[in-house]
């Protein structure tokens, strides 16, 4: 009992925050793209925010409802329908058994998350629910989903409160983003003329870009020597320079290790929107210090909380009364 996928949409996984822990073995971390929508969506649930939601790309899947329950829907906006019905993304919904959610394709961004109430009913790999694609490990059967595919709820929602005002503002970037990043172990690699390239010239999302990385095109960098090192662990959001002087951002399925020159790392307010960016996004890059980002962190996690609460706050609810042919508005606070 739980879900039914009738059709899996374009590219659709079971990912929640990673694993972590394991790159010295060799592993990728994986783990949503979109950690804020996957954070979002999961918030609107009252689910703990990290816990696994299916990861939907440019198209989303038809899902059958075999088990009553909650949802939510964030990320990339796209056209939902519930019985045929249209329903609004960044909301809490309700889902009765037997019905049916389509998902249709985004109208900006790429990657959506579906969340469900009391989470997805897959087994942990290495502490994580998480599909690791290129590798075929972890969510379910350590691959995309396909039609016909069926996922139990771990524990699904009866009863949310406020249910019927629980939304969140959408957070989604455009054509043009500019990307935060603070400067990477290998800066002094290159040149002044390479760094104010990267800082003050526009860079576009090539067409290789995927779950474990982004290829962008534009003005070349320019190392002092070249663009190779003794390979090292590469982070989340790392922005490699090979000798070809064109950037590589590293993401969730980035390799465990590298070996070419790193020039920044993205911070991680800002990759949800490289996450979300499609071929032909320019990209503008500023540098900001380790303290800056930290801040910007830290007041995500404190907007997040206050979201949270805000779900459990009391709200007036107003009923309307026909009496004498006149109609009144009466309001009652909720406790």
């Amino acid at each position: 009992m739980g879900i039914y996928i009738q059709n899996p949409g374009f590219l659709t996984s079971v990912q929640d925050r990673g694993r972590f822990g394991l790159q010295k073995d060799g592993v990728s971390p994986s783990g949503a793209m979109d950690l804020h929508s996957m954070r979002l969506a999961n918030l609107l649930l009252d689910n703990d925010m990290d816990e696994a939601v299916l990861e939907t790309t440019f198209m989303g899947p038809e899902i059958l409802f075999t088990e009553t329950n909650f949802f939510a829907v964030t990320g990339a906006p796209m056209k939902l329908t519930l019985n045929g019905r249209e329903v609004p993304m960044y909301t809490a919904l309700y889902g009765p058994a037997g019905s049916v959610l389509q998902c249709g394709g985004v109208s900006t961004g790429c990657r959506s998350c579906i969340a469900f109430g009391g989470g997805l009913e897959v087994l942990e790999t290495a502490g994580s629910k998480s599909t690791l694609l290129r590798n075929a490990i972890g969510g379910w059967n350590g691959r995309k989903l396909q039609a016909g595919d069926k996922i139990g709820f771990a524990a699904p929602v009866e009863f949310l409160e406020n249910y019927d005002i629980r939304h969140v503002p959408q957070k989604i970037g455009g054509k043009e983003i500019q990307l935060r990043v603070i400067g990477g172990p290998q800066e002094e690699r290159f040149t002044q003329t390479g760094l104010e390239a990267f800082y003050e010239t526009t860079y576009e999302v090539s067409q290789e870009c995927d779950r474990m990385g982004y290829r962008l095109e534009g003005e070349k960098i320019e190392h002092k020597t070249d663009g190779n090192i003794i390979s090292d662990g590469i982070a989340l959001g790392a922005v490699q320079v090979p000798t070809s002087g064109l950037p590589i951002i590293m993401l969730s399925e980035r390799q465990s290790m590298g070996g070419y020159t790193k020039i920044a790392n993205v911070i991680s307010v800002d990759l949800p929107l490289i996450a979300q960016s499609v071929p032909g996004t320019r990209i503008r890059f500023k540098q900001v210090t380790v303290e800056e980002a930290q801040k910007l962190w830290l007041s995500e996690l404190k907007e997040l909380e206050e979201l949270k609460e805000e779900m459990h706050r009391p709200y007036e609810q107003t009923f309307r009364l026909s009496i004498g042919g006149r109609t009144y508005h009466v309001g009652v606070m909720e406790q």
